[in-house]
């Protein structure tokens, strides 16, 4: 009972499936953000520790408008919006605070600034404060430097960003935070420094430093570049399509993923050694290539598979038992820098793990929105097609789903036919872009109804189907096909 009051509660928070709802917010070509705020502190921490960059904004801002405000704006160039993702907002003081939502805006496509508007749950009062905690990602975002190496060299990545966070608002005090994965930093831009502090950055370990900085007006930008050593590899998705088949019948969730992977480090100088790839692999050493990959899967998951271009890869191994079940896969060779390698994973679960009945015809499906690699050095995902194919007759479908909603560029319920279908399957679609692996396991909820009647459907007309085709090999067998000897 408890179990259905959950569920019940959560159907209250589903949305109905629209395009509408994730689209962007369209303003006049001649908008710039009001001067009603001001950054009287700021603390940037930008990890490049995996592929992806994450960039956390804990900002104390100030109401100094003569009126209460609700609309706080944050500026990217085109090119960085296209790459960002994950966009958060939370209380940093008060965890309990909820409400926050945040989207991108358009007002000029031919605007090199664009920008993230974020509205506050409550207006905020004139001379009032309050401190945000803004945290999003940044995909492809590195560059190896040298571009191409030999397959045993040490990779190394740059990263180019603002030592100051770019703001619409005067920012009276800030410091920024390069989070690194090893100490080994060769290059960084150095800047003057202030106070007792003669230059920036200030290193400790693997992390610098740059600040604090005194009062830096609105638009201040100072551009720095960090080349850093990265020995794992930089994993890409893409494209990612991931299938969720429910069976009713069958009492069966089937998950199927398709994937296209790039390696966005450093190309190879030269040509592909394998018998000096062997001989390294006696003492494990690190290196850049993509070796194997882990996809934790829900216990109990059975018939798994991982097939590529040429068939399945035989080069893997499925471990299952009380407490996990994990796929270890091996590509056929080890991906360099530059290179592709598409392949398909699925799987099967007993449906009782991730459905619902609740009362009458309308059921409950809970399903990860996102599972895939569990690497170290992290995945990004370009691109992600969800689909969850419901039963045939399915309808009144909802969703919701604690994946930012400004990832989430558009959701519809579409047809899908598959065999001994007759009028085709419900499917819902969801399209999301610019996601990470620190995404995985988070919940899409679906909720729909369906009917006894259409849960027949299938079965009446497979039973018709095959009552009529023996009546017919009855009828046709009945048939005198000899000429009369009259």
């Amino acid at each position: 009972m408890k179990t259905l009051a959950v569920f019940s509660a959560v159907l209250s928070l589903l949305g109905t499936v629209s395009a509408a709802s994730t689209s962007k917010t369209n303003l006049a070509s001649t908008f710039k953000p009001p001067q009603v705020f001001r950054n009287a502190n700021l603390v940037h921490v930008v990890s490049v520790e995996k592929n992806y960059v994450k960039e956390n904004i804990n900002v104390l801002i100030e109401n100094i408008g003569k009126e209460s405000q609700d609309e706080y704006y944050l500026p990217f160039t085109g090119d960085e919006v296209s790459r960002i993702g994950g966009f958060e907002v939370k209380d940093r003081k008060d965890a309990s605070v909820t409400g926050f939502s945040a989207e991108a805006v358009e007002f000029d496509p031919d605007s090199d600034i664009q920008y993230y508007r974020i509205r506050l749950p409550t207006p905020l009062k004139p001379g009032a404060q309050q401190t945000l905690g803004i945290s999003y990602y940044v995909l492809k975002a590195y560059k190896p430097l040298p571009a191409s190496i030999n397959q045993d060299e040490a990779q190394f990545l740059t990263y180019t960003f603002s030592a100051y966070v770019p703001s619409v608002y005067t920012t009276t005090k800030q410091k920024t935070e390069v989070k690194f994965p090893s100490a080994n930093i060769p290059d960084y831009t150095k800047l003057p420094g202030s106070g007792e502090v003669t230059e920036f950055p200030q290193k400790q370990g693997s992390k610098l430093i740059y600040g604090p900085f005194d009062e830096k007006p609105a638009g201040a930008s100072e551009l720095i570049t960090v080349r850093f050593e990265f020995t794992k590899p930089v994993i890409h998705i893409a494209e990612l399509e991931r299938d969720i088949e429910v069976s009713h019948w069958g009492g069966n969730v089937a998950f199927e993923e398709r994937y296209t992977l790039f390696h966005r480090g450093a190309n190879l100088s030269t040509q592909f050694n394998r018998v000096k790839w062997a001989q390294q692999q006696y003492y494990n050493p690190n290196s850049y290539a993509i070796k194997e990959m882990k996809i934790p899967l829900r216990v109990g998951s059975t018939d798994v598979y991982f097939t590529d271009t040429i068939g399945n890869v035989s080069t893997s191994r499925f471990r299952s038992n009380k407490r996990e079940a994990l796929l270890e896969m091996k590509p056929r060779y080890p991906i360099f820098g530059g290179w592709k390698y598409p392949f398909i994973v699925g799987w099967n679960a007993d449906a009782k793990n991730f459905l619902r009945k609740l009362s009458g015809s309308s059921y409950v499906l809970n399903v990860p929105f996102l599972e895939g690699p569990k690497q170290p050095e992290g995945v990004e995902y370009e691109h992600v097609q969800l689909r969850v194919i419901l039963p045939e007759g399915a309808e009144n479908v909802r969703y919701h789903t604690t994946v930012p909603l400004s990832s989430i560029t558009d959701a519809q319920v579409e047809v899908h036919k598959t065999f001994l279908d007759t009028l085709g399957r419900t499917a819902l679609t969801i399209n999301a872009r610019n996601l990470v692996d620190d995404f995985r396991d988070r919940e899409l909820i679906v909720s729909y109804d369906y009917s006894l009647i259409a849960s027949l459907r299938k079965p009446f007309i497979v039973f018709s189907s095959v009552a009529s085709l023996f009546a017919a090999a009855w009828l046709i067998g009945g048939v005198e096909l000899k000429f009369s000897k009259k």
